[in-house]
């Protein structure tokens, strides 16, 4: 008797352990268990200014709730953070983010190891295979970024080049002739015979571009990534219209362990709140100088 009593005693311990040290709550919803913990993880680009950033001069609180290998608010900075931000204010728990390559992401098994992704992401397939989206939360147009004094005047003058785009971001799927979106939101059709450079994100494209890379001519982005690289005094210019367009959303992974629904739908409400009180469009002007949140649909 006296064994069974001390083996019973050491699980009772055992369980407290794993619940003080952050282990999960004894529920299978994420909503559950992001209440209990009291944050959430949304992943995000450290380098898409000025999406998401690092901010080089944030301090990490000594109080936060974020696991270690995570960011806080104060380290990240740009507008997909501050809308991860509200929503988590929204919910009452703080925001973590967690920060890993694109092409994991959008390939969906998570692992359980964030709990969204806001990070410009565009529902499309194969993405939607994988994961869940919200509605949009702004929409955005792609262009192609040339050499300020090159003499590129047309999409068509690119034939045969080599461009950068970051990996497998729907502007690799353009240049590749695999972007499959709404035909009215696709504009242009690639340059022909073009060669793809694929760098892991789009920034590393105009960062290299920069640098003063030769291997490519110029890099297909979202306007708002060319307009960043504008203010940071890059000699680059936009080659004439935009070639698509893009409505990005919260994504969840369907693969998760636990339940998503409840916390996909809480979301996608913060969302339509966001729009409703003018939250989303006051974040895109301080942002981007642009309201990029109007007329997205659902």
């Amino acid at each position: 008797m006296k064994k069974l009593i001390t083996m019973a005693s050491l699980l009772v311990i055992a369980m407290f352990v794993l619940t003080s040290c952050g282990g999960a709550p004894a529920t299978g919803d994420l909503y559950d268990q992001v209440m209990e913990r009291g944050y959430i993880i949304s992943s995000t680009d450290p380098n898409y200014e000025p999406q998401s950033f690092l901010n080089t001069e944030g301090v990490r609180p000594a109080d936060t709730l974020c696991p270690a290998d995570t960011l806080t608010s104060a380290e990240m900075q740009g507008f997909d953070v501050d809308v991860a931000v509200e929503i988590g204010d929204r919910l009452g728990v703080e925001t973590c983010f967690a920060t890993p390559a694109w092409d994991l992401l959008v390939a969906g098994s998570w692992a359980d190891k964030w709990d969204l992704s806001v990070g410009s992401m565009t529902a499309k397939p194969p993405r939607t295979d994988y994961l869940d989206f919200t509605r949009p939360y702004y929409g955005v147009n792609a262009v192609i970024a040339v050499a300020e004094d090159s003499t590129y005047a047309s999409l068509d003058d690119l034939a045969g080049t080599t461009l950068c785009v970051g990996t497998a971001t729907t502007y690799d799927d353009w240049l590749n002739g695999a972007l499959i979106l709404d035909p009215i939101d696709i504009y242009q059709q690639p340059p022909a015979d073009v060669t793809v450079m694929a760098l892991e994100t789009d920034q590393e494209c105009a960062q290299a571009f920069a640098a003063g890379r030769t291997d490519f001519v110029g890099y297909v982005t979202a306007r708002t990534v060319v307009d960043a690289n504008l203010a940071a005094g890059m000699s680059v210019r936009v080659l004439g219209e935009p070639v698509f367009s893009e409505k990005n959303r919260v994504a969840f992974d369907k693969s998760s362990s636990l339940d998503t629904a409840q916390l996909l739908d809480a979301v996608d409400q913060i969302i339509k709140d966001m729009h409703d009180d003018g939250t989303l469009s006051a974040l895109s002007l301080e942002w981007f100088d642009i309201d990029l949140t109007q007329d997205l649909g659902e």
